[in-house]
């Protein structure tokens, strides 16, 4: 699938545009936009990975390597659910992008300027999470930086997929406060399945945005071979998720058992998760979870 085409524009041409598929279909965007306003922590993971300067971004809590946009350096505009409209006004952008938390203000944020939306298709994930920076890539005149990351992350989940082949079943959860939700291939996470070729234990759970609420007893029954964790209060500076986790229950489980409980990095895959480097850092600390666990 074609992610994005430019159209017959000059690119000495401030008025330059260019056409890219968005969640919403087409959209014709100025070319090489110089004022850029980002709410979508994704979207902002991969401008940074093909290094473009980015002027407004949400007050949110960032994983570690996107700390520095956390800082004052970079205006604040508003919240990943709210937007700032003044503020947005006041950087008078010529691009803003939305996605994920921040999609339903697409049409609000569209009366200020240019507005697209680069949300991710769960049931599609990788394929769509490419699509969006292929998009990227071409509106801000990194197509060739895209195409070489994209084809370094695809050799890298190549070889996660052979290496997850008869590792066994894995079971993906995230937790939060004394709740646990699993999720299972189509859903927010279900790229772990689909995308990574990890065998799901259970490939019959609800595909929901918010997984399926779970107890111990019910991991317990499923009993993974691998059992990786997304710790939402880790995510945003709210605490850990092993002491809900170290029960009787769990710890009965062979991934418990053999030592093949995965912490995933919880601030890539719950914030930021189909960005460019967030993406590739997840594959490289599946797979050396894979080598550590099979040795």
């Amino acid at each position: 699938m074609t992610a994005a085409m430019a159209l017959p524009t000059h690119a000495q041409d401030k008025d330059a545009t260019v056409s890219i598929a968005t969640d919403q279909g087409e959209r014709t965007v100025p070319q090489s936009p110089e004022t850029v306003v980002v709410y979508d922590l994704a979207t902002i993971d991969t401008l940074d990975g093909l290094g473009v300067a980015i002027d407004g971004v949400p007050a949110a809590p960032y994983p570690a390597h996107l700390a520095d946009y956390a800082e004052d350096g970079t205006a604040k505009v508003g919240t990943l659910f709210e937007p700032d409209f003044e503020a947005v006004n006041a950087l008078a952008p010529d691009l803003v992008i939305t996605g994920g938390r921040s999609r339903s203000q697409t049409e609000a944020l569209s009366d200020i300027a240019t507005t697209i939306d680069m949300s991710v298709d769960p049931a599609n994930y990788l394929e769509s999470a490419m699509d969006r920076i292929r998009a990227l890539g071409t509106i801000f005149g990194k197509a060739d930086a895209a195409n070489e990351a994209i084809e370094t992350l695809q050799a890298s989940i190549t070889a996660l997929n052979e290496e997850a082949e008869g590792a066994g079943k894995g079971l993906i959860v995230l937790t939060t406060g004394n709740r646990i939700s699993a999720f299972g291939p189509g859903s927010r996470f279900g790229v772990l399945h689909t995308g990574f070729g990890i065998e799901a234990a259970d490939p019959g759970l609800d595909t929901g945005n918010h997984g399926e609420a779970v107890s111990h007893e019910y991991i317990a029954k499923t009993d993974p071979d691998w059992l990786f964790v997304i710790d939402r209060d880790a995510a945003i500076g709210r605490g850990s998720a092993a002491a809900l986790l170290d029960n009787e229950l769990v710890r009965g489980t062979k991934a418990w058992t053999n030592g093949r409980v995965v912490y995933l990095d919880a601030a890539n895959w719950y914030l930021a998760g189909s960005g460019l480097q967030s993406m590739q850092k997840s594959v490289d600390q599946i797979r050396e979870a894979l080598r550590k666990g099979s040795s």
